[in-house]
């Protein structure tokens, strides 16, 4: 076999290893009730109100937002780690009003492995209402369909029990290990089907 045909070979197997992960042009994903788009600089209130609401901190291992200028520099972080194509970080609002009410991510991509991480806040005022859910089983199709990705985990808090049985809903299985330093955070997986 000549040099030429076993070097391309490699590159095809390394290739089939990969994930599809570009986000440029941004994926906006639509479902019922929302859009799920790019996080912009009009989003700083937004992610303010996120960020500072001791509700929705209590189970996250940060530090509390406590200025507009803390949120923006935030916004900016992200949007250069999704310019990067390193992660992808969606606004969720209601298409109806185009309100901003939370936010979801996936992050902390493997190439070799083909999985990563998810992450969601919602504002206190639209939980329950099934936005997060629906939100969810939006980008685990977009994860699993078009970023081929094999496995998404996700950690939580053990004492966030209704972000467990979110999890749990979409069949998220919950490690014997923690996967972290910290053993109040539980490492949860969904294996693609």
């Amino acid at each position: 076999m000549s040099s030429d045909f076993l070097r391309n070979l490699r590159k095809i197997k390394t290739q089939s290893n990969m994930t599809n992960r570009t986000f440029t042009p941004f994926p906006i994903l639509v479902t019922e009730r929302l859009t799920l788009r790019a996080l912009s600089m009009d989003d700083e209130q937004g992610i303010f109100a996120l960020r500072s609401d001791s509700e929705i901190n209590k189970y996250l291992d940060r530090t509390p937002c406590e200025t507009m200028e803390e949120a923006g520099d935030f916004i900016q972080k992200i949007s250069g780690f999704v310019k990067k194509n390193e992660s992808v970080y969606w606004a969720i609002t209601l298409t109806e009003h185009q309100s901003f009410v939370g936010t979801i991510c996936l992050f902390g991509f493997t190439d070799t492995e083909r999985k990563c991480e998810i992450g969601y806040e919602l504002l206190t005022d639209f939980q329950g209402r099934g936005i997060m859910s629906e939100a969810i089983h939006e980008v685990i199709e977009y994860a699993f369909k078009t970023l081929k990705i094999r496995a998404i985990e996700a950690f939580c808090h053990k004492d966030n029990k209704a972000s467990i049985r979110l999890l749990e809903t979409f069949e998220f299985v919950s490690s014997s290990e923690s996967g972290n330093d910290d053993p109040d955070y539980w490492e949860f997986t969904l294996v693609e089907r």
